[in-house]
Protein backbone atom coordinates (compact mmCIF):
# COMPACT_ATOMS: atom_id res chain seq x y z
CA UNK A 1 0.00 0.00 0.00
CA UNK A 2 0.79 3.62 -0.60
CA UNK A 3 1.85 5.50 2.36
CA UNK A 4 0.26 8.81 3.06
CA UNK A 5 2.10 12.27 2.68
CA UNK A 6 2.38 15.37 4.93
CA UNK A 7 1.65 18.72 3.36
CA UNK A 8 5.01 20.86 3.01
CA UNK A 9 4.87 24.32 4.01
CA UNK A 10 7.64 26.94 3.42
CA UNK A 11 6.95 28.99 7.15
CA UNK A 12 6.46 25.43 8.85
CA UNK A 13 5.77 24.93 12.37
CA UNK A 14 8.53 22.36 12.38
CA UNK A 15 10.78 24.23 10.95
CA UNK A 16 10.32 26.85 14.33
CA UNK A 17 10.66 24.40 16.78
CA UNK A 18 13.74 22.83 15.16
CA UNK A 19 15.01 26.82 15.38
CA UNK A 20 13.69 27.11 19.28
CA UNK A 21 15.18 23.97 20.14
CA UNK A 22 18.58 24.69 18.12
CA UNK A 23 19.37 28.01 19.96
CA UNK A 24 18.26 26.39 23.10
CA UNK A 25 21.48 23.67 22.53
CA UNK A 26 23.33 26.47 21.44
CA UNK A 27 23.15 28.91 23.98
CA UNK A 28 23.42 25.66 26.75
CA UNK A 29 26.32 24.79 25.06
CA UNK A 30 24.73 20.83 25.75
CA UNK A 31 24.88 17.84 23.57
CA UNK A 32 22.09 16.39 22.70
CA UNK A 33 22.44 12.64 23.54
CA UNK A 34 22.64 11.42 26.89
CA UNK A 35 25.00 12.64 29.87
CA UNK A 36 26.57 10.85 33.24
CA UNK A 37 23.18 10.77 34.35
CA UNK A 38 21.76 8.60 32.18
CA UNK A 39 25.18 6.40 31.98
CA UNK A 40 25.02 5.87 35.30
CA UNK A 41 21.08 4.92 35.48
CA UNK A 42 21.59 2.20 32.62
CA UNK A 43 24.38 0.62 34.48
CA UNK A 44 22.28 0.28 37.54
CA UNK A 45 19.32 -1.07 35.42
CA UNK A 46 21.72 -3.65 34.17
CA UNK A 47 23.38 -4.79 37.04
CA UNK A 48 20.00 -5.04 38.89
CA UNK A 49 18.51 -6.94 36.30
CA UNK A 50 21.66 -9.69 35.98
CA UNK A 51 21.53 -9.66 40.08
CA UNK A 52 18.16 -10.87 40.07
CA UNK A 53 18.61 -13.21 37.32
CA UNK A 54 21.84 -14.62 39.07
CA UNK A 55 19.66 -15.24 42.08
CA UNK A 56 16.71 -16.63 40.50
CA UNK A 57 18.18 -19.15 38.37
CA UNK A 58 21.44 -20.61 40.46
CA UNK A 59 20.52 -18.93 44.14
CA UNK A 60 16.96 -19.89 43.91
CA UNK A 61 14.64 -18.72 46.71
CA UNK A 62 11.52 -20.01 48.15
CA UNK A 63 8.68 -19.90 46.32
CA UNK A 64 6.64 -16.89 47.30
CA UNK A 65 10.05 -14.78 47.10
CA UNK A 66 10.66 -15.98 43.84
CA UNK A 67 8.00 -15.01 42.67
CA UNK A 68 7.82 -11.91 44.09
CA UNK A 69 11.76 -11.20 42.60
CA UNK A 70 10.08 -12.33 38.89
CA UNK A 71 7.48 -9.53 39.00
CA UNK A 72 10.85 -6.94 40.33
CA UNK A 73 12.33 -8.70 37.27
CA UNK A 74 9.83 -7.58 34.87
CA UNK A 75 9.78 -4.04 36.07
CA UNK A 76 13.20 -3.92 35.88
CA UNK A 77 13.58 -5.48 32.05
CA UNK A 78 10.72 -2.29 31.30
CA UNK A 79 13.01 0.46 32.76
CA UNK A 80 15.86 -1.13 30.45
CA UNK A 81 13.87 -0.97 27.60
CA UNK A 82 12.80 2.37 28.39
CA UNK A 83 15.55 4.31 29.35
CA UNK A 84 18.11 2.20 27.66
CA UNK A 85 16.88 0.00 24.59
CA UNK A 86 15.13 2.94 23.44
CA UNK A 87 17.34 6.06 23.48
CA UNK A 88 20.22 4.04 21.70
CA UNK A 89 17.63 2.56 19.00
CA UNK A 90 16.93 6.13 18.51
CA UNK A 91 20.31 7.10 18.43
CA UNK A 92 19.96 9.30 21.28
CA UNK A 93 21.64 7.17 24.00
CA UNK A 94 25.53 8.84 23.13
CA UNK A 95 27.23 10.54 20.36
CA UNK A 96 28.78 7.57 19.93
CA UNK A 97 27.29 5.19 17.40
CA UNK A 98 28.42 2.02 18.87
CA UNK A 99 27.53 2.72 22.46
CA UNK A 100 24.15 3.17 20.95
CA UNK A 101 24.55 -0.08 19.10
CA UNK A 102 25.35 -1.65 22.47
CA UNK A 103 22.25 0.41 24.25
CA UNK A 104 20.09 -1.00 21.46
CA UNK A 105 21.07 -4.47 21.32
CA UNK A 106 19.84 -5.01 25.11
CA UNK A 107 16.78 -5.39 23.67
CA UNK A 108 17.54 -8.76 21.37
CA UNK A 109 19.31 -10.63 24.59
CA UNK A 110 15.60 -9.82 26.33
CA UNK A 111 13.86 -11.30 22.75
CA UNK A 112 12.96 -8.28 21.20
CA UNK A 113 14.59 -8.00 17.46
CA UNK A 114 16.43 -4.69 16.78
CA UNK A 115 15.91 -4.85 13.18
CA UNK A 116 12.14 -5.41 13.67
CA UNK A 117 11.59 -2.83 16.37
CA UNK A 118 13.52 0.32 14.53
CA UNK A 119 11.40 -0.43 11.50
CA UNK A 120 7.99 -0.85 13.23
CA UNK A 121 8.93 2.02 16.09
CA UNK A 122 11.05 4.29 14.50
CA UNK A 123 9.73 4.56 10.71
CA UNK A 124 6.58 3.63 10.47
CA UNK A 125 5.00 4.99 14.17
CA UNK A 126 7.35 7.54 14.61
CA UNK A 127 5.77 9.10 10.79
CA UNK A 128 2.78 7.68 10.85
CA UNK A 129 1.20 8.24 14.13
CA UNK A 130 -2.00 7.33 15.00
CA UNK A 131 -3.12 6.62 11.35
CA UNK A 132 -5.46 3.69 10.81
CA UNK A 133 -3.53 1.05 8.32
CA UNK A 134 0.06 2.17 8.74
CA UNK A 135 0.74 2.33 12.29
CA UNK A 136 0.96 -1.42 13.42
CA UNK A 137 0.48 0.50 17.07
CA UNK A 138 -2.80 0.89 17.29
CA UNK A 139 -3.49 -2.66 15.31
CA UNK A 140 -4.18 -4.74 18.41
CA UNK A 141 -7.54 -6.76 16.79
CA UNK A 142 -9.28 -8.94 17.64
CA UNK A 143 -8.93 -8.31 21.13
CA UNK A 144 -9.03 -4.40 21.09
CA UNK A 145 -10.61 -1.65 18.99
CA UNK A 146 -8.40 1.24 19.02
CA UNK A 147 -9.94 3.48 16.44
CA UNK A 148 -13.21 4.54 14.77
CA UNK A 149 -12.00 2.76 11.32
CA UNK A 150 -11.14 -0.43 12.82
CA UNK A 151 -13.92 -2.79 12.75
CA UNK A 152 -16.03 -3.31 16.05
CA UNK A 153 -16.69 -6.58 17.51
CA UNK A 154 -19.26 -7.68 20.24
CA UNK A 155 -16.19 -8.38 22.78
CA UNK A 156 -15.29 -4.96 22.26
CA UNK A 157 -17.88 -3.82 24.80
CA UNK A 158 -16.30 -5.04 27.46
CA UNK A 159 -12.79 -4.17 26.62
CA UNK A 160 -12.39 -1.22 29.17
CA UNK A 161 -12.44 -3.82 31.89
CA UNK A 162 -9.99 -6.55 30.36
CA UNK A 163 -7.68 -4.32 28.28
CA UNK A 164 -4.87 -4.85 31.54
CA UNK A 165 -4.92 -8.61 30.61
CA UNK A 166 -4.34 -7.87 26.58
CA UNK A 167 -1.56 -5.48 27.80
CA UNK A 168 0.14 -8.34 29.64
CA UNK A 169 0.67 -10.33 26.46
CA UNK A 170 2.25 -7.91 24.72
CA UNK A 171 6.16 -9.02 26.04
CA UNK A 172 5.02 -12.73 25.46
CA UNK A 173 3.20 -12.23 21.80
CA UNK A 174 6.18 -9.61 20.69
CA UNK A 175 9.00 -12.39 21.58
CA UNK A 176 7.28 -15.33 20.41
CA UNK A 177 4.75 -14.68 17.75
CA UNK A 178 4.84 -10.98 16.09
CA UNK A 179 8.50 -10.37 15.43
CA UNK A 180 8.25 -14.29 13.80
CA UNK A 181 5.36 -13.26 11.40
CA UNK A 182 6.55 -9.83 10.49
CA UNK A 183 10.29 -11.74 9.62
CA UNK A 184 8.48 -14.49 7.28
CA UNK A 185 6.24 -12.48 5.61
CA UNK A 186 8.44 -9.43 5.36
CA UNK A 187 5.79 -7.11 5.87
CA UNK A 188 4.60 -5.00 9.39
CA UNK A 189 1.22 -4.73 9.19
CA UNK A 190 0.47 -3.86 4.98
CA UNK A 191 3.71 -2.10 5.06
CA UNK A 192 6.70 -4.18 3.19
CA UNK A 193 9.99 -4.50 5.23
CA UNK A 194 13.27 -3.48 3.16
CA UNK A 195 15.19 -6.58 2.13
CA UNK A 196 17.36 -7.94 4.93
CA UNK A 197 21.16 -8.26 4.70
CA UNK A 198 22.76 -11.58 5.23
CA UNK A 199 24.25 -9.91 8.76
CA UNK A 200 20.25 -8.94 9.90
CA UNK A 201 19.22 -12.66 8.82
CA UNK A 202 22.04 -13.69 11.21
CA UNK A 203 21.19 -11.58 13.88
CA UNK A 204 18.13 -12.18 13.53
CA UNK A 205 18.36 -15.68 14.80
CA UNK A 206 21.59 -15.47 17.04
CA UNK A 207 19.96 -13.29 19.47
CA UNK A 208 16.81 -15.26 19.58
CA UNK A 209 18.79 -18.26 20.18
CA UNK A 210 20.43 -16.32 22.73
CA UNK A 211 17.33 -15.34 24.53
CA UNK A 212 15.82 -18.78 24.15
CA UNK A 213 18.69 -20.51 26.01
CA UNK A 214 19.11 -17.61 28.57
CA UNK A 215 15.18 -17.23 29.60
CA UNK A 216 13.63 -20.82 29.00
CA UNK A 217 16.64 -23.23 28.71
CA UNK A 218 19.19 -23.05 31.83
CA UNK A 219 16.08 -21.86 33.98
CA UNK A 220 14.01 -24.89 33.28
CA UNK A 221 18.00 -26.60 33.46
CA UNK A 222 18.15 -24.86 36.74
CA UNK A 223 14.85 -24.86 38.57
CA UNK A 224 12.85 -27.15 36.63
CA UNK A 225 10.03 -26.86 34.13
CA UNK A 226 7.08 -25.77 36.37
CA UNK A 227 9.06 -22.86 38.50
CA UNK A 228 10.16 -21.45 35.56
CA UNK A 229 7.13 -21.41 33.98
CA UNK A 230 5.73 -19.61 36.76
CA UNK A 231 8.30 -17.29 37.17
CA UNK A 232 8.91 -16.48 33.14
CA UNK A 233 5.53 -15.77 33.32
CA UNK A 234 5.68 -13.74 36.45
CA UNK A 235 8.38 -11.45 34.51
CA UNK A 236 6.66 -11.33 31.09
CA UNK A 237 3.38 -10.78 31.96
CA UNK A 238 4.49 -7.54 34.40
CA UNK A 239 6.69 -6.52 31.64
CA UNK A 240 4.11 -6.28 28.98
CA UNK A 241 1.76 -4.84 30.96
CA UNK A 242 4.11 -1.99 32.06
CA UNK A 243 5.26 -1.50 28.24
CA UNK A 244 1.74 -1.60 26.79
CA UNK A 245 0.48 1.04 29.17
CA UNK A 246 2.77 3.58 28.71
CA UNK A 247 2.39 3.59 25.36
CA UNK A 248 -1.58 3.86 25.46
CA UNK A 249 -0.98 6.51 27.94
CA UNK A 250 0.75 8.38 24.97
CA UNK A 251 -1.43 7.85 22.04
CA UNK A 252 -4.93 6.29 23.21
CA UNK A 253 -7.00 8.71 25.23
CA UNK A 254 -9.95 11.13 24.67
CA UNK A 255 -8.04 13.58 23.66
CA UNK A 256 -5.40 12.44 20.77
CA UNK A 257 -6.46 12.07 17.39
CA UNK A 258 -6.94 9.59 14.73
CA UNK A 259 -6.71 11.27 11.06
CA UNK A 260 -6.56 9.81 7.77
CA UNK A 261 -5.32 10.94 4.65
CA UNK A 262 -7.54 12.11 1.68
CA UNK A 263 -9.30 9.72 -0.08
CA UNK A 264 -8.22 10.69 -3.48
CA UNK A 265 -5.00 12.26 -3.06
CA UNK A 266 -3.31 10.04 -0.05
CA UNK A 267 -2.35 13.72 1.51
CA UNK A 268 -2.67 14.18 5.41
CA UNK A 269 -4.38 17.89 6.38
CA UNK A 270 -1.50 18.80 8.91
CA UNK A 271 2.04 19.24 8.36
CA UNK A 272 3.88 16.37 10.03
CA UNK A 273 4.90 18.53 13.76
CA UNK A 274 1.36 19.15 13.67
CA UNK A 275 0.27 15.80 13.31
CA UNK A 276 2.87 14.60 15.90
CA UNK A 277 1.48 16.87 18.68
CA UNK A 278 -2.50 16.20 17.82
CA UNK A 279 -1.66 12.89 18.05
CA UNK A 280 0.01 12.38 21.29
CA UNK A 281 -0.28 13.46 24.44
CA UNK A 282 2.20 13.89 27.56
CA UNK A 283 1.35 12.43 31.35
CA UNK A 284 2.93 13.37 34.98
CA UNK A 285 5.42 15.23 33.58
CA UNK A 286 6.15 16.78 37.24
CA UNK A 287 6.64 13.25 38.88
CA UNK A 288 10.22 12.48 39.09
CA UNK A 289 9.91 8.91 39.57
CA UNK A 290 7.76 8.55 36.69
CA UNK A 291 9.87 10.48 34.49
CA UNK A 292 13.40 8.38 35.68
CA UNK A 293 11.47 5.00 35.37
CA UNK A 294 9.78 5.24 32.14
CA UNK A 295 12.40 6.71 30.73
CA UNK A 296 11.04 10.51 29.92
CA UNK A 297 8.49 8.91 27.86
CA UNK A 298 5.89 10.33 29.41
CA UNK A 299 7.03 13.47 27.56
CA UNK A 300 5.97 11.90 24.34
CA UNK A 301 4.94 14.75 22.64
CA UNK A 302 8.58 16.41 23.20
CA UNK A 303 10.01 12.62 22.30
CA UNK A 304 7.86 12.17 19.03
CA UNK A 305 9.18 15.54 17.32
CA UNK A 306 12.39 15.12 18.52
CA UNK A 307 13.28 11.13 18.67
CA UNK A 308 17.13 11.90 18.54
CA UNK A 309 17.18 14.03 21.73
CA UNK A 310 17.53 12.35 25.20
CA UNK A 311 15.21 11.91 27.28
CA UNK A 312 17.19 13.69 30.08
CA UNK A 313 16.21 16.95 27.78
CA UNK A 314 12.57 16.87 27.74
CA UNK A 315 11.72 18.42 30.59
CA UNK A 316 13.44 22.01 29.33
CA UNK A 317 12.34 21.53 26.10
CA UNK A 318 8.71 20.63 26.82
CA UNK A 319 9.09 24.63 27.77
CA UNK A 320 9.78 25.34 24.43
CA UNK A 321 7.70 23.15 22.92
CA UNK A 322 4.55 24.16 24.89
CA UNK A 323 5.48 28.12 24.74
CA UNK A 324 5.58 27.35 20.45
CA UNK A 325 2.03 25.58 20.32
CA UNK A 326 0.90 28.49 22.45
CA UNK A 327 2.50 30.98 19.57
CA UNK A 328 0.73 28.66 16.85
CA UNK A 329 -2.85 28.17 18.47
CA UNK A 330 -1.93 24.54 18.19
CA UNK A 331 -3.16 22.28 21.50
CA UNK A 332 -0.83 20.70 23.65
CA UNK A 333 -2.21 17.77 25.15
CA UNK A 334 -1.19 16.71 28.88
CA UNK A 335 -2.72 14.88 31.66
CA UNK A 336 -0.84 16.11 35.23
CA UNK A 337 -1.11 12.77 37.12
CA UNK A 338 -0.89 8.90 36.10
CA UNK A 339 -4.11 8.33 37.46
CA UNK A 340 -5.80 11.27 35.31
CA UNK A 341 -4.04 9.41 32.13
CA UNK A 342 -5.29 6.42 33.29
CA UNK A 343 -9.04 7.31 33.77
CA UNK A 344 -8.60 9.19 29.97
CA UNK A 345 -7.36 5.78 28.58
CA UNK A 346 -10.74 3.86 29.95
CA UNK A 347 -13.01 6.33 29.31
CA UNK A 348 -11.74 6.01 25.38
CA UNK A 349 -11.41 2.53 24.82
CA UNK A 350 -14.82 2.64 26.83
CA UNK A 351 -16.04 4.81 23.75
CA UNK A 352 -13.92 2.69 20.95
CA UNK A 353 -16.40 -0.24 22.31
CA UNK A 354 -19.91 1.38 22.20
CA UNK A 355 -18.98 2.97 18.63
CA UNK A 356 -19.64 1.01 15.71
CA UNK A 357 -18.20 1.20 12.68
CA UNK A 358 -20.14 2.95 9.74
CA UNK A 359 -20.53 1.38 6.74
Amino acid sequence: MSTPKFPKTPLSFHGELKKRIGDYFKEKGKATTGNFKLYFKAVLLVITFIAAYTHLVFFTPPALWAVLESVFLGCITAAIGFNVMHDGAHGSFSRYKWINGVASNIASFLGASQYMWKTKHNVIHHTYTNIHGVDDDIEARPLLRLCDEQEHYKIHKYQHFYFWAAYSLLYIWWIFVTDYKKYFSGKIGEIPLRKMTFSEHFFFWFYKAAHAFIFVALPIYMVGFTPWLIGFLSMSLVAGFVLSIVFQLAHTVEHTHFPMPDEKSGKMEDEWAIHQIKTTANFATKNKFVSWFVGGLNFQVEHHLFPKISHIHYPAISKIIKKACQDYGVEYIEYPKVRLAVASHVAFLRAMGKHHLHK
